[in-house]
């Protein structure tokens, strides 16, 4: 007797999914999920910081301070009280991130960016498209793309060999437009290229460090996932 995952498909019937129907609904869903997630509303110029509102960086907001000039997690702790405090730390974005995922999902955004991504991140990195929100979220928060690059995996909707993948794509430059404008940015002024030039740079890199291991793990470690 054998029994079917909790999301009801495997990597095995994953073609079964992509040729769900998917409605304008869907791609209005998707479209909403990457402007969320993706941080085109973060540092809004003036005139436009009402579209904030609609970022992730923004609605996770941020802890006070318990002491002066010591954030939520505190100053000096160490060993598993430590831990903790900073665990307890990354829940709010997880959180959201895994609640709006869900709601996004209900309306279709998985299956339009099933459809969408595919043909772009099949070639490239080997992963199925309805990987892309993982990876859009990582631009962002690195906490909330690995928890929902785990629910990808404890669904069956991705293999091993994707899962190792889509960690080496999200490692490189991990959170990379929240980092790159809140510490880059006091080097801004000094930047003889436009300033997105680093950010395209680096996000690019991040596909070509994706291939290159993709490409290992497809030559030198190929006995390892010989059974998927």
């Amino acid at each position: 007797m054998t029994t079917e995952n909790t999301a009801g498909k495997t990597p095995q019937n994953l073609p079964q999914m992509e040729k769900e129907k998917v409605g304008v609904g869907a791609y209005i869903s998707l479209f909403l999920a990457i402007c969320f997630f993706s941080g085109v509303f973060y540092k809004m110029p003036e005139g436009w910081t009402w579209l904030s509102a609609f970022d992730f960086t923004t609605l996770i907001g941020k802890f006070g301070t318990v002491f002066e000039s010591t954030n939520f997690v505190g100053k000096g702790g160490v060993s598993a009280r430590q831990g903790f405090a900073f665990a307890l730390s990354l829940v709010p974005g997880v959180m959201l991130a895994l609640g709006l995922l869900e709601v996004l999902s209900h309306y279709g955004a998985l299956r339009a960016a099933q459809q969408l991504m595919t043909p772009l991140l099949r070639p490239i990195l080997g992963v199925p498209g309805n990987t892309g929100l993982a990876l859009i979220t990582d631009l962002q928060s690195t906490d909330a793309g690995a928890a929902l690059t785990k629910g990808l995996s404890d669904t069956g909707l991705i293999t091993k060999q994707n899962l190792v993948v889509m960690c080496a794509w999200q490692y490189a430059g991990a959170g990379l437009v929240n980092n790159y404008f809140s510490i880059a940015s006091a080097l801004f002024a000094a930047f003889l290229v436009p300033v997105w030039m680093p950010l395209v740079i680096m996000f690019v890199l991040k596909f070509v460090g994706g291939a290159l291991t993709r490409f290992v793990l497809m030559t030198v470690y190929k006995k390892d996932f010989a059974n998927e």
